[in-house]
């Protein structure tokens, strides 16, 4: 009996020790996904920036005309054909899903260097940065469920757009400064609970395919909580040009 036991205990040791590796190695995909599709934004937004603000036309073009709508909501597109087909793409057809809508945002958000200075976009990223890594520390780490934060965070979220579009047609300054402080309350806790409920949906995950998938998918929601966090932020912190 104190042998069944000692090898019962050394193998639970053991598959403790692989779950832990496993685990690890699919932040880290995460992650690196995650990172390289900021990075793939921040080059094709700062590069399409800069060609805009040297042509004149080509900013009448999008913003003058309803191009400017498409160029804002494609990105949506492409999160609900990731969000509504990942059960039937392959891992490597979601991938090349991911990095075309890391470029398309980029696109979407260039007009941030015709509003704001470069300096200041610099500064926003590296504090929103700095931020997003100690929030999904936290959310990785602590000990504490968030769980119950995502029902408050969702509905805060739903408000939160819909707030936006009714300021579309208000364009009222005092409602704007609500929305952004809100916005920054609600990413900074997606980006820990997010953290938190990727972490744990590792352990429903069988097949390397599924492992593959949900690291992209993973990454996709953290990508989302970063570039928002960066966008509110920045209305708070850009000088406007």
């Amino acid at each position: 009996m104190e042998r069944y036991n000692t090898n019962f205990r050394a193998g639970t040791a053991t598959q403790t020790a692989e779950y832990d590796e496993g685990l690890r190695a699919y932040m880290l995909k995460v992650y690196n996904y995650m990172a390289s599709g900021v990075l793939l934004t921040g080059i094709v937004a700062m590069l399409f920036g800069n060609m805009l603000m040297g042509n004149i036309e080509l900013q009448q073009t999008i913003y003058g005309t309803p191009l400017r709508w498409v160029l804002a909501l494609a990105p949506l597109a492409f999160i609900m054909v990731m969000s509504f087909g990942v059960h039937k793409m392959s891992s490597g057809t979601l991938q090349m899903i991911f990095w075309a809508f890391a470029a398309v945002m980029g696109l979407s958000i260039s007009w941030i260097f015709l509003a704001y200075t470069g300096t200041s976009v610099a500064r926003t990223f590296f504090i929103t940065a700095a931020s997003f890594g100690a929030l999904s520390l936290y959310g990785y780490t602590t000990k504490k469920s968030l769980s119950g934060m995502g029902t408050f965070l969702f509905m805060g979220l739903i408000g939160l757009i819909i707030a936006s579009v009714v300021n579309i047609f208000m364009q009222s300054s005092m409602m704007q400064f609500v929305i952004s402080v809100a916005g920054v309350l609600i990413f900074a806790g997606l980006t820990a609970y997010d953290t938190q409920r990727i972490k744990h949906s590792y352990y429903m995950m069988a097949t390397g395919e599924a492992v593959a998938k949900g690291a992209i998918m993973g990454a996709v929601n953290l990508y989302l909580d970063f570039v928002n966090l960066f966008m509110f932020l920045l209305q708070f912190l850009g000088d406007r040009r």
